[in-house]
């Protein structure tokens, strides 16, 4: 699902430049950023004008530092008076996505368009089939009135001259839960009573509009206290920097992390216990049993599959079990979770074990703030091998197979894998527990391809495949 292209190098570097900023006990000069990367005689300007950019830049600044974008009460409040409340924040804004209405103002309303390729033809089959009659010909020209068009797409097939074209509004496109809707000026707007968090709509928006709320002043603050601070990472991170994880865990720790953690510990337990569970509620005569690991999925049933909740495991997550033991051992520390996934921040706000999530992206920000180069970090493996199985959660059917290996043998599971949560999926699962099958282990990921491909991530996901494989094997 994740790729690079420059909306998302500029977010990449909005994080380091603040980053950078909070290392070096600067933040005073935050206003200076949308100055500095939208200088007024830029040649590269894909807005308007730089005053525009650096008003989408500001917003975008906003969001990482932990705000709504409609918390904005005056327009001329200053970034640095908002970083000052960041750092005074004891509680998080709702939601964890928000949306830069300055950038969100070049999608069509409509998702149907007549092209200039349309011939006006004397047939029209286009306006005899449409069922709304949505359409008219002016001048020769068959034209939509979007007031009436249902976007069924019969005028679309109808036509002989493909002259109509689909023109998808991207957000909302990959949303698999309707969350996201354009208001009567074009803005789309997030209802946080259906959203999951599961960050399609940040990765397929084209403009950047959309921007997951950071954690990443309380997380460097914590890291300047005297508090210990405890990184835990998860299995996924193997895939990502093209190192191997000891030099990881060392580059993380020049950061000024106490200690870390690698996640797999963790995810060990979670299988364990799920095995446990599944045994037990197979014995029970419950039909089947889903996965709980992927938090995005956790959402989507208590929103919008009520029929599903009975059969989601009560087993807590890898993470969860992770930072449990961090807090077991220094219960004075400040957990934080680092992952690919924008979800696990709505799920570490209930946790009382986890104080900060960020995500690998903003990770290797961090590393560029701080200098710190991960291929030239020595290899200093932590004392104590970890159990593969845990490392098989970071891919789809990981968690399965990591299940698997703690059941007894004769145990009768017939599983199945969702790979990738979208709106058919979300359908069949709501009908699952009618339907006459013998699956009775299901694994959902929200991410096609698991947690490597999450919206959170810096190594394209078939690259980062082949480099966690060699850490897969038993």
């Amino acid at each position: 699902m994740a790729y690079t292209n420059n909306a998302t190098l500029i977010r990449r570097e909005l994080i380091t430049r603040l980053a950078k900023l909070i290392m070096d006990d600067r933040l005073d000069e935050i206003d200076r950023i949308p100055l500095e990367m939208a200088p007024r005689n830029s040649k590269q300007e894909s807005r308007c004008c730089p005053h525009k950019t650096r008003a989408v830049l500001k917003y975008r600044i906003m969001a990482l530092l932990g705000f709504n974008i409609a918390d904005e009460d005056d327009e001329l409040t200053p970034l640095r008076d908002y970083a000052q409340r960041a750092i005074d924040r004891t509680e998080q804004a709702e939601g964890v996505l928000t949306v830069v209405d300055e950038a969100c103002t070049s999608c069509h309303k409509k998702n149907y368009v007549v092209s200039n390729l349309c011939r006006g033809c004397v047939a029209r089959p286009c306006m005899m089939n449409c069922p709304k009659d949505a359409i008219n010909f002016v001048s020769g020209q068959a034209q939509i009135d979007p007031d009436k068009c249902v976007n069924c797409g019969i005028c679309k097939n109808e036509c002989p001259y493909h002259a109509i074209i689909y023109v998808p509004i991207p957000c909302e496109e990959v949303c698999p839960v309707n969350a996201i809707s354009k208001d009567e000026e074009g803005i789309e707007h997030i209802d946080y009573s259906k959203c999951i968090d599961c960050g399609k709509c940040m990765i397929a928006c084209p403009f950047g509009a959309i921007m997951a709320k950071s954690q990443l002043v309380g997380t460097l603050q914590s890291i300047k206290s005297e508090k210990p601070t405890v990184a835990i990472v998860a299995p996924s991170i193997l895939g990502q920097f093209k190192a191997e994880y000891g030099q990881i865990a060392n580059a993380i720790k020049q950061l000024g992390f106490d200690e870390v953690l690698e996640v797999a510990s963790g995810a060990v337990d979670t299988a364990t216990h799920e095995a446990e569970e599944f045994g037990e509620k197979m014995d029970e005569g419950q039909k089947f049993m889903t996965t709980s690991c992927c938090p995005a999925y956790v959402q989507a049933v208590k929103k919008h599959m009520p029929e599903v909740n009975e059969f989601v495991s009560h087993t807590p997550t890898p993470m969860h079990y992770t930072a449990k033991m961090a807090k077991e051992k220094m219960p004075d520390c400040t957990t934080v979770f680092f992952g690919p996934c924008i979800a696990k921040q709505s799920e570490g706000r209930m946790d009382p074990y986890v104080d900060y999530v960020m995500t690998f992206e903003e990770l290797g920000s961090l590393f560029v703030a701080k200098g710190v180069d991960v291929l030239n970090c020595s290899d200093e493996t932590p004392e104590g091998e970890l159990p593969v199985t845990g490392r098989w959660f970071a891919e789809s059917g990981g968690v399965t197979r990591s299940v698997l290996n703690y059941l007894p043998e004769e145990t009768n599971i017939k599983q199945m894998a969702i790979n990738g949560l979208d709106k058919k999926q979300i359908t069949f699962l709501k009908k699952f527990p009618k339907l006459k099958m013998e699956t009775n282990f299901i694994e959902v990921m929200a991410c096609e391809g698991g947690c490597i491909s999450g919206p959170g991530i810096v190594c394209n996901p078939k690259v980062a495949k082949r480099l966690l494989s060699k850490y897969m094997t038993k």
